[in-house]
């Protein structure tokens, strides 16, 4: 598996290169941390990606699947979530990205 801070940098580099705010928010283990992505669809609402469980991932080979674990929510829902999780998981990474309607090219499980 890819370093989770070799995966996040490249992430954002692509991001930002097309043009879309992407920041690292928090950094977590450099090496094998989790990571959420909240993304801003600049509505006043956000989204919450979160990693798959391994329960519900197919062995395609892919380094990280996420999940959506809420969709076009009040930033305080996401918020709330991620504070829960970061008092479990401190190695946790989160990373925003502002979005208006594109996917942002993760690979997901299916619903």
């Amino acid at each position: 598996m890819l370093r989770t801070d070799l995966w996040a940098s490249a992430f954002v580099r692509r991001h930002n290169d097309l043009g879309h705010l992407c920041v690292v928010a928090r950094k977590g283990d450099p090496v094998a941390g989790q990571i959420f992505l909240e993304v801003d669809h600049l509505n006043g609402t956000v989204s919450l990606f979160t990693p798959a469980p391994s329960a519900a991932r197919t062995d395609d080979g892919e380094d990280r699947v996420f999940q959506l674990r809420f969709d076009r929510v009040e930033p305080q829902q996401v918020r709330g979530r991620i504070a829960q999780e970061l008092r479990f998981d401190p190695d946790l990474w989160v990373i925003l990205v502002e979005l208006r309607n594109e996917e942002p090219g993760i690979s997901l499980v299916d619903a």
